[in-house]
């Protein structure tokens, strides 16, 4: 009996936490539209998530393209199916590596600064000093945090795509030869709308998930400075599962 215990502390711990978690979420997204809108908070994370992420989904996304294309043309070589290496590197990188890719590289960067501000806030009592002024912290702190998660997800991602189908180009065409028309041509004939949507909706949501652990997480941090620590790897890690776990189900809907 003492392991259906066990099962069952962890359960209700389980689901007590994903209840708090999607609490948060629902206040600070009716926080989104109740006035005063405070759009240089919104701008300023809105910088954060996106701008000082592009170095490293630039770096992440090219090289990704140009080991899909390096890797598939060496197995389609064998079937003489070279001409599709540019159908599957831009499937590969719309519907599924861009999105899951550019929202792990987030929440490593991202969500960590988000936990780490936040739980640092929180354990010097500068949250508890906003709700004595009546500055309501949800709005003021989380919103601007989910928003920006939201909208710099998807843009993020676009950027991604992009830039792994020029590098899957590059390697293919300069590097091994082939068809530079047969490429392009391969790769418009094939690729879909629905593919391109289907992988911004998937980044739109995976912001939403990193935003909201992160900020959940810093939001209820507690110990000093090694509880900021605990938070912020606690952030990351909770994120990156279920972004993963996410994606399947996704995935599983969308296509």
């Amino acid at each position: 009996m003492r392991y259906f215990e066990k099962i069952g502390t962890w359960l209700m711990g389980f689901l007590t936490e994903m209840g708090a978690v999607a609490l948060l979420f629902f206040q600070a997204l009716m926080w989104v539209f109740t006035p005063p809108f405070r759009f240089r908070n919104i701008f300023k994370q809105m910088e954060a998530v996106g701008v000082q992420s592009i170095p490293v989904v630039l770096i992440t996304a090219s090289f990704t393209g140009m080991v899909l294309a390096l890797q598939s043309y060496t197995g389609f070589k064998r079937f003489n199916a070279e001409g599709l290496v540019g159908t599957v590197v831009a499937l590969s990188m719309t519907r599924e590596l861009g999105p899951v890719l550019t929202g792990l590289i987030v929440a490593g960067r991202a969500g960590a600064a988000m936990a780490a501000e936040l739980g640092t806030m929180k354990v010097t009592e500068q949250i508890d000093a906003l709700a004595t002024m009546a500055v309501n912290p949800v709005k003021y702190l989380i919103t601007p945090r989910l928003l920006s998660g939201m909208l710099m997800l998807p843009m993020l991602t676009i950027f991604s795509d992009l830039i792994g189908i020029i590098g899957g180009y590059l390697i293919s065409v300069q590097m091994l030869g082939a068809n530079p028309g047969i490429y392009v041509r391969r790769t418009i004939q094939y690729l879909e709308v629905n593919d391109i949507w289907g992988g911004i909706l998937k980044s739109a949501i995976f912001g939403t998930i990193i935003a909201t652990i992160s900020c959940y997480k810093g939001f209820n941090t507690q110990g000093g400075a090694e509880g900021v620590g605990r938070a912020t790897t606690g952030a990351v890690v909770i994120a990156e599962m279920m972004i993963l776990i996410s994606d399947y189900f996704l995935t599983a809907f969308l296509f």
